[in-house]
């Protein structure tokens, strides 16, 4: 009896071993299968289209040649979001939160842009993890109390000659951001296109969080983050009629502006508790 009892204590101790092997080994494996096999890599940063093949003939070669003063409009394909490098329990990952609804306007007069603004629903920026959606919304940006982002020229934007359509140029602009309640003054580059159909600009400017007063996204040990993101920029310029002025607070769309951003629910990673069997009467 006493070499059974002595086995079984072994053999409690060898379990209970083993299970805190694997608990171990789920809490430091876990995240690397979810970022890298699960979730996947995030979206590429935003990027100007290819210039369109034979740009520079027919009607476009017109089209280079014209003015492009006057009033252009944010029309649809604009996106605005942020990009954030962040620490799952010891794994890189990046997370990317996006949004189509952005509104506003630039005034081109000669060779420049002299007024601009961009307003963003800051409640229908949405990424691929509906906890980290809750985060910003909440803690993070308080899209209930401040529900739009701006952006304002506060000097022209010299743009010197006129670049022809399907050819890359690149600015230096000034204006004033407004985020979270907080509004301070932004310096950053611009890269432009223009195509047969309208402009294209492309710009990201580094956020520090504690500038605009905005809490750093880490949670705890879980998820760590720096001390700054990027925000990142693509607006397609039009004509024509552009969007729908954004007012805020409307949240995520499932048509129209807010469509096409992905929300997927991450699967939340668990361990079963550790039961030990309870000890047999010999």
């Amino acid at each position: 009896m006493a070499a059974e009892r002595t086995g079984r204590r072994h053999w409690v101790r060898w379990w209970i071993a083993g299970a805190v092997v694997v608990v171990a080994a789920l809490a430091a494996g876990g995240p690397f299968v979810y970022i890298h096999f699960i979730e996947g890599p995030a979206p590429p940063k935003l990027a100007l289209p290819p210039a369109q093949k034979g740009a520079r003939g027919g009607a476009a070669s017109g089209a280079g040649a014209g003015t492009v003063s006057g009033t252009w409009n944010v029309g649809a394909g604009s996106v605005v979001g942020y990009r954030v490098n962040e620490v799952l329990i010891g794994q890189n990952s990046t997370a990317v939160g996006r949004t189509t609804e952005v509104s506003g306007s630039v005034v081109i007069s000669g060779t420049s842009v002299t007024a601009g603004q961009f307003t963003v629903n800051m409640a229908s920026v949405t990424s691929d993890q509906s906890e980290r959606n809750a985060q910003f919304d909440g803690r993070i940006m308080d899209v209930a109390q401040y529900p739009i982002a701006t952006l304002r020229l506060s000097e022209p934007v010299d743009l010197g000659s006129i670049p022809a359509v399907g050819t890359t140029a690149r600015y230096s602009a000034t204006g004033d951001l407004t985020m979270h309640g907080v509004t301070n003054p932004v310096t950053f580059s611009v890269s432009g296109e223009r195509s047969g159909q309208g402009i294209d600009i492309l710009a990201d400017l580094t956020i520090r969080f504690a500038q605009w007063n905005i809490a750093n996204p880490s949670i705890g040990g879980l998820v760590t983050t720096s001390d700054e993101g990027t925000l990142e920029a693509l607006i397609r310029l039009t004509r024509g009629t552009g969007n729908p002025q954004v007012s805020g607070g409307s949240g995520p769309a499932s048509s129209g502006p807010g469509a096409g951003v992905p929300t997927v629910t991450v699967p939340r990673t668990t361990v079963p508790p550790l039961t030990i069997p309870p000890k047999t009467k010999s």
